[in-house]
């Protein structure tokens, strides 16, 4: 795998030299930064393979760093792992619909926080497995990017996985606590609702770039299931 690059940004300097020294110690090859702007920075000049975000920055906060790096095709892939005293529902929820791969409430301690960073390692180099076909699309799981007749789009991280999941279970359906732990990869404190925000934000790309969004079909009380669009001319709707 070769060593990992991190990148920390974190303006309470206490901690950054904590977290610095601890994954240093871990084997990683750590940068800092202090503020958002310089985060920003040292992502394009670093090329951090994972970065840790705090949200609560100055010159330009966590959400702002976030929401332009996952606007920009060179950063777009990189996993963000959010660390935030904010610790509501609605500030996962807005990190994680910006591309956050996770969210870790302060304080936390060192053993979790880099058991979360090893899961998100762990989850990308799994998912390396190439391409997959699911009826009509091809899924790249290196470029996060999927193709069909031409048209192609680009998913975040978290939609990405969603989307790889569901369609690598071939129709089965998966309930959310499973998806939860298939995508997230650890004994999330979210609940269903971050699930269902995320399905909606994939079903709106799938529908603005493929021209519909009938890839996943919801199963009531049960969950979400993989399936392929009815060929012209069949009845049904899916929802």
């Amino acid at each position: 795998m070769g060593q990992e690059k991190l990148l920390i940004v974190e303006d309470e300097a206490d901690l950054s030299r904590l977290l610095s020294s601890s994954f240093t110690r871990e084997g990683f090859l750590v940068e800092t930064a202090a503020d958002g702007e310089e985060g920003v920075e040292k992502t394009f000049r670093f090329s951090p393979d994972l970065i840790l975000l705090d949200l609560l920055l100055p010159k330009l906060d966590g959400f702002s760093v976030c929401r332009y790096l996952k606007s920009r095709e060179e950063t777009k892939a990189i996993p963000i792992l959010m660390l935030t005293a904010k610790g509501t529902e609605e500030d996962k929820l807005k990190g994680l619909e910006l591309g956050a791969d996770d969210y870790v409430t302060k304080p936390f301690s060192i053993r979790e926080l880099s058991a979360r960073v090893r899961s998100i390692f762990r989850r990308r180099y799994q998912s390396d497995a190439g391409k997959l076909k699911a009826a009509d699309l091809e899924i790249d799981s290196r470029q996060l990017s999927v193709a069909r007749g031409g048209k192609s789009l680009f998913l975040t991280p978290i939609q990405f996985r969603l989307l790889y999941v569901l369609a690598s279970q071939k129709g089965r359906v998966m309930s959310r606590s499973e998806l939860l732990d298939r995508v997230w990869g650890f004994d999330a404190v979210l609940t269903d609702r971050v699930v269902d925000a995320q399905i909606k934000r994939l079903r709106q790309t799938l529908r603005r770039v493929l021209g519909e969004d009938r890839y996943i079909k919801t199963v009531r009380g049960a969950g979400y299931r993989f399936t392929a669009p009815p060929e012209k001319g069949e009845n049904g709707s899916l929802s």
